[in-house]
């Protein structure tokens, strides 16, 4: 599926683009006026977690679930905890922040590492580290990925990251490729008040 096939959020149509048209979200840095999509900038990232803000649209996410775009081993342990009838809860941070439920059903679909599980990343971490050290040229997304929401969310602001973790998931989707979500895209965006979730 092509990006400009998907619905876009108000709030994302409205987000700077780069010379593809595609929308840069929130927490990108941008270098010589072109965005760093595959990077995130710490205090945009910062901004976002303390004002509460969507890591890709940048409006306010009012209190209530959160939701964020979760790779293959997380999204693994997610379905399989759930499937055992267990609570879960990731206490491992990620530097990946969180969002409106209508954005990252739309950021699944359109960012291609998101959106396929043979996409490969573009970029190697900018610092590795424990955290990173899988973020490198060349891997694959891997066969799962899900959006996934959350009741809320910690953060921790270091000198060189902003750290999220997720508490009680509250919804899990789950896709081998993510256009699976386009129906549930759909119809967030058509019910009421959506421009204010």
């Amino acid at each position: 599926m092509r990006f400009d096939d998907v619905p876009q959020p108000p709030s994302v149509a409205a987000r700077p683009r780069d010379g593809r048209g595609y929308p840069v979200p929130a927490i990108t840095p941008w270098a010589d006026g072109d965005p760093q999509f595959a990077l995130t900038d710490v205090e945009r990232s910062a901004r976002c977690a303390r004002e509460r803000l969507c890591s890709v649209c940048g409006t306010f996410m009012p209190r209530g679930p959160v939701w964020r775009v979760v790779g293959a081993a997380e999204a693994a342990a997610i379905g399989e905890a759930l499937a055992a009838g267990h609570p879960y809860r990731n206490m491992a941070p990620t530097p990946e922040g969180p969002g409106h439920r209508a954005c990252m059903l739309y950021a699944s679909m359109v960012c291609p590492y998101l959106a396929r599980p043979n996409a490969r990343r573009s970029l190697d971490a900018e610092r590795p580290d424990d955290l990173t050290a899988h973020v490198v040229r060349g891997a694959a997304r891997g066969a799962l990925g899900a959006v996934t929401g959350f009741a809320d969310y910690e953060f921790a602001v270091t000198p060189t990251r902003t750290l999220f973790r997720f508490l009680d998931v509250v919804e899990f989707l789950p896709h081998d490729t993510a256009d699976a979500h386009l129906a549930a895209l759909r119809a967030e965006l058509a019910a009421p008040g959506q421009e204010l979730r």
